[in-house]
C-alpha cells in the first residue's frame, strides 16, 4: 500500500459515535470524513473517491443497505465495511448482498475495526494488481495453473471440486463468503439452497488442511452467513472458531 493516508467515511445517524470513530481512526493514520445519513453518505461518494466507507445498518432515511447498494454503483472499488447489530444474523447477509466487502457487529473495538478496514483495502488495492497463479497461507502453498496443493513439503491430493472451492476461498482471503455466493459460483447459478453440498466439501477440506478438523485456522464458519478464509500468518486475521461447522 502507498504511504499516502487512505481516505474513510464514516456513515453514522449518532454524532457522538462519529466523533469517537473520527477521533480514533485518524489516530490510526486515516483521513476522515463524515457522514450524518446515508443521503449524505451518497453525495460525498458522487463528489470524492474514498478507499473505505463504514457505513452503519439501521439509519433513518435511506437505510444502510440501500445506501450500500447505491455507493457500490457509484464507487465500485471503494471497500464498504457496514456495522451491524449482533443478534441480526440476517443484516450479515443482506450487506454482502447488497455489496459490503465486511462488517462488524456492536459492540466492537478499535482493534478488530481498523484490522477489517485494513483487510479490506489490502483485498481492494490487490484487485488492480496483475492475477496471480501462486496462493500461500501459513504452511499451505496452492499452485492455480499446477492444480497442486502443498502443506509444507507435503502434498495434498485434492479431488477437482474441493480445489475450486479452496482456490476460491484463498484467493478472497480474509473475506467472508455466503452460501449462496460460493454456491452460486461453484456449483452455478442454479443452486442457492443446497446447503449441505457444500458442508460436505468444507468437512473433507477441513480433514485435509487443518491440523485439528474440529478447531480449524483456515477455512471458519461465519454463523449463519458462511465461511471465512484466515491466513494465520497474518497478524490482521479473525480469530480462529473453536468447533466445526
Amino acid at each position: 500500500m502507498s504511504s499516502q493516508q487512505n481516505s474513510v467515511l464514516i456513515v453514522d445517524d449518532e454524532p457522538a459515535l462519529r466523533k469517537t470513530l473520527s477521533t480514533s481512526l485518524a489516530a490510526c493514520g486515516f483521513a476522515v470524513e463524515e457522514a450524518r445519513s446515508g443521503e449524505e453518505a451518497l453525495g460525498a461518494v458522487r463528489q470524492k473517491l474514498f478507499d473505505l466507507v463504514l457505513l452503519d445498518v439501521n439509519m433513518p432515511g435511506i437505510s444502510g443497505i440501500d445506501a450500500c447498494r447505491g455507493i457500490r454503483g457509484i464507487a465500485p472499488r471503494a471497500g464498504i465495511v457496514m456495522v451491524t447489530v449482533r443478534d441480526l444474523e440476517d443484516d450479515k447477509v443482506r450487506a454482502l448482498e447488497a455489496g459490503a466487502d465486511d462488517y462488524v457487529t456492536k459492540p466492537f473495538k478499535l482493534r478488530e475495526l481498523t484490522a477489517r478496514l485494513r483487510a479490506v483495502l489490502r483485498r481492494t488495492q490487490g484487485q488492480l494488481e496483475p492475477q496471480r497463479s501462486i496462493f500461500e497461507a501459513g504452511d499451505l502453498r496452492l499452485d492455480i495453473e499446477q492444480r497442486r496443493l502443498w502443506r509444507g513439503e507435503e502434498e495434498i491430493h485434492l479431488s477437482p471440486k474441493e480445489f475450486e472451492i479452496l482456490a476460491f476461498m484463498m484467493k478472497h482471503c480474509g473475506a467472508p463468503l455466503t452460501h449462496v455466493k460460493l454456491l452460486r459460483t461453484l456449483w452455478g447459478p442454479e443452486y442457492g439452497g443446497e446447503l449441505e453440498y457444500l458442508r460436505s466439501y468444507v468437512r473433507m477440506l477441513r480433514k485435509k488442511i487443518e491440523a485439528d478438523p474440529a478447531k480449524p485456522e483456515y477455512i471458519l464458519t461465519e454463523p449463519w452467513v458462511g465461511y471465512r478464509f484466515r491466513n494465520p500468518s497474518d497478524p490482521d486475521s479473525p480469530i480462529p472458531a473453536s468447533e466445526e461447522d
